[in-house]
C-alpha cells in the first residue's frame, strides 16, 4: 500500500509536541452505575433478555437502520455484548474522557443460576479494562438473588433455603473478597472496600449482614451502603435513586423529586457517610415489553435533570457521587452515548467536573468522539497484529491525557498513512516516533534539497513502536519524510 509522505525539517523547535499535564485527583470520586448483562447475537450467538425482554427482536431493523431492542433509546454503537473487548475498551475510554473516576457494577453474585454467572463473567471482564484505564471499581450487590434462588429451587447444584441463606451469602462475600476486594483498583473509602446493596431485599436486619461479613478479613470489612436508608449499625450510610415509587406510575414532578432529595440529604447528615446520585431521566419500557407495569416517567428536561442532580451531588456533603446509570437501557437512565442524545450527557459531566472538582480537567466534548473512532478501528483491524499494537498505544495515550498524539495516530489509521509524533531535537539528536497506519513497512527518507531523496531507514511491519533517531547539525539543512 502506498502512503502519502509526511515531511519534517530537522531544525524544528524543541519540545514542539509536549504531553499535557496530568490533572490532580478529584476531592470526591464520581462513579457510574454499570449494567454488565447485555448479550448480543453477533458476538455470543444469541440475543440476551435485556435486549429482547422476550418481546423485541433485534434481528428486525427499521428504516433508520436501527435494530428493534427493549429500549426507547439506541446505543451509538448499536446493541452490543458486555463481554466484547472492543465494547469494554470503548466504554472505559468514554468514562475516562468524561471525567468519571470509576464504575459501580450491578452484581448478582457468581452463582451459575439464571444469568447470574454470565453477568459475573462480564463483570470480571470489565474489571480488566477499568484497571487498564486507571478507573476505580466497586460492586452493588443484589441480595434479591437469595430470594430468587429460594423460590426457584435447585438449579445446577445450587440449593438455597432460609436455613442456609446466610451461609450462602457468606460464600458470595468470600468470592467478592478473592476476586474483587483485594484488587488494587477496587474502590476504598477510609481503607474499606465500598460495597453497595440494592435494597436490602432479603437480609433486612443489620445482624444478618454482620454475620455475612464476619467471614471476611478485618481489612475487607466493607463500607456498606444500602438504598435510601442506612442499615445501622453495620451500614456506613445509604445512596439515593430515582424515586419512581412517588410517581404512582405516572410522571414524577419536579417538586416530588426536589422533596425526595432534600429529605434524603437531611437524614443522611446524621450518618457517617452517604452516596449522592445523579440521573438524566427515567423512561422504562417494561409495559411495552409486557414484563410488568411502568415505574413512571422522569423527564429529561433538555439535560436539566442531569445537570441539576449532578450539581447537587457534587456540592453537597456526600462522600461519593454515583451517576445512575451508564447503560440501563431498559429504564432509560443512560449517559452512554445514544443516537438520541449523542455525547450531551457526558459533556455535562465534563463541564461540572471542571467547575466543581478539577479546574484543570483537560478533556472536552470534542474529545469524546475519539472513543467511537477507536472502537470502529478496533472492530475493523483488531485481528491485525501490527495495527492492534498501535491501537493499544493509542489507548494508552488517550487515558494518559496525550490527546493531541492520540488524535494524530487515529487520523493516520483512518487515512491509511503513517504519522510522525513526539518529535524532539536538542541541537544534536533528532528523534521522532512513527505511528498511525503501520501494518506495512515504512521508509524514512532524507534530502538536502527536496529533490533527491535517499532511504535512511526502513521499518518492517511490527508490533513494536517505530522510533527514528539520527545525529544532525544545523550546518546542513536536512529534510526527512516517511512513506
Amino acid at each position: 500500500m502506498k502512503f502519502r509522505s509526511i515531511l519534517i525539517l530537522a531544525a524544528l523547535i524543541p519540545f514542539l509536541f509536549t504531553a499535557p499535564q496530568v490533572a490532580p485527583g478529584a476531592p470526591k470520586p464520581v462513579m457510574v452505575h454499570y449494567m454488565p448483562w447485555f448479550v448480543s447475537k453477533p458476538y455470543s450467538g444469541s440475543w440476551g433478555w435485556h435486549w429482547t425482554m422476550n418481546h423485541f427482536n433485534p434481528d428486525t431493523t427499521n428504516t433508520n437502520g436501527e435494530q428493534q431492542i427493549a429500549s426507547w433509546y439506541y446505543p451509538l454503537i448499536g446493541p452490543y455484548d458486555s463481554v466484547d473487548p472492543a465494547v469494554l475498551e470503548y466504554h472505559v475510554l468514554l468514562m475516562k474522557l468524561a471525567g468519571i473516576d470509576g464504575v459501580i457494577v450491578d452484581w448478582y453474585g457468581p452463582d451459575n443460576y439464571y444469568d447470574y454467572g454470565i453477568n459475573n463473567q462480564r463483570t470480571l471482564a470489565l474489571l480488566n479494562y477499568t484497571r487498564k484505564a486507571g478507573l476505580k471499581f466497586s460492586l452493588c450487590y443484589e441480595d434479591a438473588t437469595i430470594q430468587a434462588e429460594i423460590n426457584g429451587g435447585t438449579m445446577n447444584g445450587i440449593s438455597v433455603n432460609a436455613g442456609n441463606a446466610i451461609a450462602h451469602a457468606q460464600q458470595t462475600m468470600l468470592y467478592a473478597q478473592t476476586n474483587f476486594f483485594t484488587d488494587a483498583s477496587f474502590f476504598r473509602l477510609s481503607n474499606a472496600p465500598v460495597l453497595l446493596n440494592f435494597g436490602p431485599q432479603y437480609f433486612h436486619n443489620s445482624s444478618d449482614w454482620t454475620s455475612i461479613f464476619s467471614v471476611l478479613n478485618t481489612t475487607n470489612q466493607p463500607a456498606f451502603f444500602t438504598e435510601d436508608n442506612r442499615l445501622s449499625p453495620v451500614g456506613k450510610g445509604a445512596f439515593d435513586w430515582p424515586p419512581m415509587g412517588l410517581s404512582g406510575g405516572g410522571t414524577l414532578t419536579s417538586n416530588q423529586l426536589q422533596n425526595y432529595l432534600v429529605t434524603f440529604e437531611q437524614t443522611a447528615g446524621g450518618w457517617p457517610g452517604f452516596v449522592s446520585s445523579a440521573f438524566p431521566r427515567f423512561h422504562d419500557i417494561y409495559a411495552q415489553a409486557g414484563v410488568g407495569s411502568s415505574y413512571g416517567y422522569l423527564d429529561d428536561a433538555n439535560g436539566s435533570t442531569l445537570t441539576n442532580t449532578l450539581r447537587r451531588a457534587l456540592t453537597n456533603n456526600s462522600a461519593i457521587v454515583q451517576i445512575v446509570t451508564w447503560n440501563d437501557f431498559g429504564e432509560g437512565t443512560i449517559v452512554e452515548p445514544t443516537r438520541e442524545y449523542g455525547y450531551r450527557d457526558l459533556g455535562i459531566i465534563q463541564d461540572l467536573r471542571r467547575q466543581y472538582l478539577d479546574s484543570a480537567f483537560p478533556y472536552h466534548t470534542n474529545d469524546l468522539a475519539m472513543a467511537f473512532r477507536f472502537y470502529n478501528l478496533r472492530k475493523q483491524y483488531g485481528s491485525t497484529p501490527a495495527i492492534s499494537a498501535e491501537l493499544n498505544r493509542i489507548f494508552t495515550n488517550i487515558v494518559s491525557k496525550a490527546v493531541s498524539t492520540a488524535n494524530l495516530q487515529l487520523t493516520g489509521m483512518e487515512s491509511n498513512r503513517p504519522v510522525i509524533y513526539n518529535l524532539s531535537y536538542d541541537g544534536v539528536q533528532l528523534q521522532f516516533l512513527i505511528g498511525g497506519y503501520v501494518a506495512s513497512s515504512v521508509q524514512v527518507q532524507m534530502s538536502t534539497n527536496l529533490t533527491t531523496w535517499q532511504t535512511v531507514q526502513t521499518f518492517a511491519a511490527s508490533t513494536n513502536l517505530s522510533v527514528f533517531s539520527t545525529a544532525t547539525t544545523q550546518a546542513v539543512c536536512r529534510f526527512f519524510k516517511v512513506q
